[in-house]
């Protein structure tokens, strides 16, 4: 054995509790660092001949790149909609790299019945108790899990299995949505529909959410060929819901595939008082959830449900010899693309048995106050306003004088600057915009007090 590696080995509880050691010290510190490190990256290193064992490693890593990091799991950090780490959760993700379990099969492990039973809780905390599912790497692939199954039941209404024969023999697919996400266009490019097959519904006047009546519409002049529908349970921008129940309804007259991107806005599904926004969403065929959100797990984690777990199994079926069939309970292998699956439901799992519905409820409701918060401060700043009401946890807003791209742009920056928040810029309604997202399981109200401090100083 290597003399490094042996000596990493005899020494392997002492580096685990110096990393342990490390790790305290910077999550301690974690609601005072900037949120956005200043710090230049360093200049590329060669690869090393011999290395510098474990601690010389760790020695490296805080010397030279952690300065550079952003504090990305911390209260302050707006930016996209990202969650930290409960403490559960963290414990979780450690023993997931301990035990280092590849959830392929049942054959070797209790790994994928974790899995399961990870899978099941989740799909009371959504009410999707008729569905399937499996975790994947984050919303994109979510996303692209339901859609590679809607295809194929597309291909199924028309005689043919895309999975077998291949996306040619399908066709062009008509895809309907009002607010479709990024991830959307990026998972029809990855699965052969291309990007030009969305058509883009449009939304209700000053609203993210589709015209269901536009709808109708679309897919009535489609004169019954099948589509996919892609409907939105919290928009990017402004947390805008579409009209689940209403667009479900459609199916009577029109066959579509509902698939409902419910990244973060599924969560709305813990408070009474917002779970009417995710009615009907036990109807979709497909649901995509993102969990390194607001479910606050380390990245990546994600998982997505179905109705017609039969057809996912035709798209990603792994056949080998040295793996188990197909059965009424598939392995994982044939359900997602990844035939090498890192244990992600462990960190779910923990987060769930340590706080319970109880403990995930209070960081929601927790969450959007302080969203309403920052958006009354930012309603009372004379240089500033808001781009939409605040729906949920996204505060979207802009200059009030000429909001031009770089001046929106240096406001960020400003803010960013401080050390104080990080938030991202979009474009609302033709509008250059920031978006201020709450869902870290750390903010409190001391720290919408920092930040609406640093607008007003920016």
């Amino acid at each position: 054995m290597h003399q490094e590696l042996a000596g990493d080995l005899a020494r392997l509880p002492e580096l685990l509790d110096g990393a342990r050691r490390y790790a305290t010290e910077v999550l301690s510190g974690l609601a005072d660092r900037p949120v956005v490190a200043a710090a230049e990256p360093p200049e590329p290193a060669p690869l090393p001949e011999r290395g510098t064992g474990a601690d010389g490693a760790l020695a490296q890593f805080r010397d030279r790149w952690a300065p550079g990091f952003s504090a990305s799991a911390g209260p302050r950090y707006l930016g996209a909609v990202t969650g930290g780490a409960t403490p559960a959760s963290l414990t979780g993700d450690w023993l997931t790299s301990t035990f280092d379990q590849n959830v392929v099969t049942d054959l070797d492990s209790a790994a994928a019945a974790l899995e399961r039973e990870s899978v099941g809780w989740l799909r009371e905390l959504f009410g999707v108790r008729s569905h399937e599912g499996a975790f994947v790497s984050g919303a994109t692939m979510s996303n692209f899990v339901g859609l590679a199954i809607a295809r194929e039941w597309v291909g199924e209404r028309l005689g043919v299995s895309v999975a077998q024969d291949g996306v040619a023999a399908l066709g062009n697919v008509p895809v309907l949505s009002g607010s479709p996400h990024s991830s959307v266009y990026k998972a029809l490019s990855m699965l052969g529909m291309g990007r030009g097959c969305m058509r883009e519904v449009p939304t209700l006047a000053g609203r993210e959410a589709v015209d269901v009546d536009l709808l109708a519409a679309e897919l009535a002049a489609l004169d019954g060929r099948p589509a996919i529908v892609v409907a939105n349970a919290g928009t990017v921008n402004t947390v805008d819901f579409d009209d689940l129940r209403a667009i479900a309804e459609l199916r009577r007259r029109f066959p579509f595939w509902l698939h409902v991107d419910a990244a973060f806005g599924g969560f709305a599904a813990l408070s009474p008082r917002h779970a009417e926004l995710v009615a009907g969403l036990d109807e979709a065929d497909s649901v995509c959830a993102d969990l390194h959100k607001w479910l606050n797990v380390p990245y990546d984690s994600a998982v997505q449900f179905t109705r017609r777990r039969d057809l996912q199994t035709r798209v990603f079926r792994n056949a080998a010899a040295y793996l188990s069939p197909i059965t009424e309970e598939p392995d994982f292998v044939h359900l997602t693309p990844e035939n090498s699956r890192r244990l992600r439901a462990l960190p779910a799992w923990f987060t769930l048995a340590a706080y319970g519905r109880q403990g995930h409820r209070e960081i929601v409701e927790r969450d959007i106050a302080l969203a309403r918060e920052l958006g009354d401060r930012i309603a009372g700043m004379p240089h500033l306003r808001l781009l939409a009401p605040v729906r949920l946890n996204v505060v979207c807003f802009t200059l009030a004088d000429d909001p031009a791209t770089e001046r929106v742009g240096a406001l960020a920056r400003s803010v960013a600057g401080s050390g104080e928040a990080f938030l991202t810029p979009t474009v609302y309604k033709g509008t250059p915009g920031l978006r201020a997202a709450f869902s870290n399981w750390r903010t409190t109200g001391a720290d919408v007090g920092r930040i609406a401090a640093a607008l007003r100083a920016g």
